[in-house]
């Protein structure tokens, strides 16, 4: 992973020239005044641990195992959101651990917590790195010191019980190899988020991710039947059964608690038959409004495509939907594509009864290229991303989800807080995930840069924030809370909420070490 971006440094490629004139005609996008630093010139903050403490970390998982490198600490600081890349890009490190640890075990794990509690050394469980709300900067403040507890050495798959259809794995195999080996078995997860390439099985765990084939086969936390827990208070053994009228489900505690209630050790995840066919296709809608409408009757009446995504007139014309190709348009002259994929063992059939729903809707079809196209680069956009930052724009996302009755009003109120906050930024979105009920709303602006980029973004970041809050919707619908959204995280838990939240933490973590200031608001 590129220590200053996302990905592979191979990947990495420079912006078309007609694009870069297109950003300076349209957006003012200049090129930045000074390059990156390289990587050893990055600024970090003197290790605070002292001697005694690192050797008793190494006591715990082995002298090798505790790193506190320029460049392991370079590779452990925040994420990967846009703020974090370019405070990154202008050598700022100093949210860096003190040390890098790599557990090999649960009984590390256990082990490791017991002695950061009792020596008052922050925790910041790490999996592929890629949060993209602040979910990997812990607060310094009363503690010793910061390590990252980084799970890649727990990386196996434990077990397959292809009865019950479920596989346990170790928190820290990554997404490829985790298919890789299912593959082996004939099974799939079939979770594909844009994060696929690096994130880990316990980062979407505790992230409560959702892939873009959410609509066949679910988000993670669908995907998960039970787990093991390592927290300072004990281990937490969680899903005993498919289903469970015994209480509440403890396990939807730990989904989504971004590391603040304990730390992933194992996971026992319900899987698929990998799909004997794979077909994607395009479809055009006359405006927003209408694909709108066609996707929930998709979603309501059936039959509902395994991967269903639906942009609006901007992203369609940008041509966002097939980014290894940016500025290429969506294949859909005009209006807003659709992309639907069917995977399984009836193709045909599901894809025959969502034409004729689509088509009865106003929806026109367009083949199978636009679908091919954004197959080939549904794990692309990252490295635009970086692409516009070298050039002078910032761009970054948010996303939310809100009921179908609402989701025009969230659709304007965010546009409207990101047009009064930034000027005339390039705004687009689309319908990234589907429920009977409602859907996703992904956004993606980019902007010149003016000023501090970083609190440029920030400033953007709190209107759209209030304006999704304002409109009824949620503030996260699969990035997390991290510390971005913590505040509004509280106005939408409410005083209660927030008080059960604190709660469980001071039960779970009396000393307060896991993740501090991350999610508990």
């Amino acid at each position: 992973m590129l220590w200053s971006g996302w990905g592979d440094p191979a990947r990495a490629r420079e912006l078309p020239e007609p694009v870069r004139a297109l950003l300076r005609d349209l957006l003012g996008v200049r090129a930045p005044e000074r390059p990156p630093v390289p990587l050893e010139e990055v600024r970090l903050a003197p290790v605070t641990l002292p001697a005694h403490l690192l050797e008793a970390l190494g006591g715990v998982v082995g002298a090798p195992h505790v790193r506190t490198s320029h460049e392991a600490r370079v590779r452990h600081t925040r994420g990967k959101s846009t703020p974090d890349l370019l405070l990154m890009r202008a050598g700022d490190g100093l949210d860096a651990p003190d040390a890098v640890v790599l557990p090999g075990s649960h009984e590390e794990v256990a082990e490791l917590l017991a002695l950061c509690s009792r020596e008052r050394i922050a925790v910041v469980p790490f999996g592929g790195g890629t949060s993209v709300v602040g979910g990997l900067v812990a607060e310094r403040a009363g503690f010793a010191g910061v390590v990252a507890l980084d799970l890649g050495r727990m990386d196996r798959l434990l077990s397959v019980d292809a009865e019950s259809m479920l596989a346990e794995f170790q928190p820290g195999a990554r997404a490829p190899e985790a298919e890789r080996l299912l593959a082996a078995h004939g099974l799939t997860l079939g979770h594909f988020p844009q994060s696929y390439e690096y994130a880990t099985l316990g980062g979407f765990a505790a992230a409560r991710s959702s892939g873009q084939a959410s609509a066949g086969y679910g988000r993670f936390d669908d995907m998960v039947a039970g787990m093991t827990v390592a927290t300072p208070a004990g281990p937490l053994e969680l899903g005993r059964a498919p289903k469970s009228a015994a209480g509440p489900d403890l396990r939807q505690l730990v989904l989504g608690s971004e590391g603040a209630f304990g730390v992933i050790t194992s996971l026992r995840l319900r899987v698929r038959r990998a799909p004997a066919e794979k077909a994607y296709e395009g479809w055009r809608f006359a405006s927003f409004r209408e694909g709108t409408a066609a996707l929930r009757a998709l979603a309501q009446e059936g039959p509902l495509p395994t991967v269903l995504r639906l942009s609006d007139e901007t992203e369609t014309m940008v041509g966002l939907a097939r980014p290894d190709a940016i500025g290429g348009g969506g294949g859909a002259d005009g209006g807003c594509l659709v992309i639907a994929g069917y995977e399984g063992a009836s193709v045909a059939a599901t894809r025959a009864g969502a034409a004729r729903v689509l088509t009865r809707l106003g929806g026109e079809p367009l083949g199978e290229e636009p679908g091919r196209a954004w197959e080939h680069g549904r794990f692309s956009a990252p490295y635009l991303r970086d692409s516009l930052l070298a050039a002078g724009a910032t761009v970054e996302t948010l996303e939310t989800a809100g009921f179908w009755s609402g989701l025009p009003r969230l659709y304007d109120a965010v546009r409207l807080a990101l047009h009064g906050s930034l000027g005339s930024p390039l705004v687009m979105c689309h319908v990234s995930h589907v429920y009977e009920t409602g859907a996703c709303l992904y956004f993606t602006v980019v902007t010149a840069q003016h000023g501090d980029p970083v609190a440029q973004w920030a400033r953007a970041k709190e209107a759209a924030t209030a304006a999704v809050v304002e409109a009824g919707g949620t503030v996260s619908h699969h990035h997390g809370v991290g510390r971005d959204h913590r505040e509004a995280y509280a106005a939408e838990l409410g005083p209660v909420g927030v008080a059960i939240l604190r709660a469980v933490k001071e039960r779970v973590d009396p000393a307060g070490v896991l993740n501090p200031g991350v999610l508990i608001p």
